[in-house]
């Protein structure tokens, strides 16, 4: 009796085991494998992380868009849209002084980022191979320009070039440019120099190259991009500075952030100026991205040859 009992018990397992499985197979499920009840649950993150991501699209761009829209506007006003003209590249390209503002801005940015791109890279060089305690209290230094408010380094820098007896003006806005441009250089550069391996340049001068050689043609190219990334960081930085060149730049010196700060009335030749300025940032950045592509396109072709 007790083995006929345990025969039955068992069948009465075995017979609910496969109507479990007969159930599960029944249940839909996605491809996956997982229940349909989890489904929305995805769907909704979907949605959410989508909807969140193009938020902050138009949060960045739509300005930009709205600039560059109202610089074809063919009234005076800001705010209401009466029609597509040109007439305000023709009053941009009439204004003298708004002409002159662009070209010391630019002649200004293209000067700091050169010697701030220079100098932030040497002395990077030079403190990657410092001892710790020094590097540690120099980019400790480094940062201060960094995380000070702009009008804590504009007073520093015109009591300085008042101390020294500098008369305000191109050279004092230069310089002034510069000074805060070579921290962010810096710390561009740095991070890209912890990650050089030191066997290389000293291969390099055991091989018989000299320490100018090692660092041209051995570290710099390693670091290439971090420098350039400094120097696009210094270029933005000196071109849309308003305190620091405000209380340097002296009378008769300005830039088109001090230009459009002292305008009487806002007119729309700035939208036409700021969408120059766009049109150019957007070519570069593409030239950029292209152009590595094309190298490498052009490389892929001639490896078949080669071979």
């Amino acid at each position: 009796m007790g083995n006929v009992s345990t025969n039955r018990l068992a069948g009465i397992s075995m017979v609910q085991n496969s109507e479990l499985e007969t159930t599960k197979k029944k249940r839909p499920a996605d491809n996956s494998g997982e229940p349909m009840q989890k489904k929305p649950a995805k769907h909704l993150t979907r949605i959410f992380s989508s909807s969140y991501l193009i938020l902050i699209l138009l949060f960045v761009y739509l300005p930009i868009v709205y600039l560059v829209l109202f610089s074809f506007n063919s009234g005076k006003s800001p705010s209401s849209f009466d029609g597509f003209s040109m007439r305000w590249y023709e009053a941009l390209f009439r204004d003298r002084t708004m002409l002159e503002s662009i070209y010391v801005t630019l002649i200004v940015a293209v000067i700091s980022t050169v010697v701030s791109t220079v100098v932030g890279t040497v002395a990077a060089i030079g403190l990657s191979k410092a001892k710790r305690l020094i590097r540690t209290v120099v980019l400790e230094v480094n940062n201060l320009p960094v995380l000070n408010p702009d009008i804590v380094t504009a007073i520093g820098l015109m009591l300085l070039f008042m101390s020294i007896k500098i008369q305000p003006g191109m050279l004092t806005l230069i310089l002034s440019h510069i000074s805060f441009c070579i921290p962010f250089v810096i710390l561009s550069v740095m991070p890209k120099l912890r990650q050089l391996d030191d066997n290389v340049a000293e291969a390099a001068l055991d091989l018989g190259a000299t320490p100018f050689k090692a660092l041209t043609r051995v570290i710099i190219p390693q670091i290439a991009p971090a420098i350039l990334t400094g120097a696009l960081l210094a270029f933005s930085m000196s071109l849309d500075d308003f305190v620091v060149s405000y209380f340097n730049a002296g009378p008769g010196t300005n830039t088109i952030s001090m230009y459009v700060e002292s305008m009487k009335r806002y007119n729309l030749s700035v939208n036409a100026m700021a969408t120059l300025f766009v049109v150019v940032v957007a070519l570069i950045l593409l030239l950029a991205n292209l152009v590595p592509i094309i190298k490498d396109k052009k490389a892929q072709k001639e490896e078949p040859k080669n071979a």
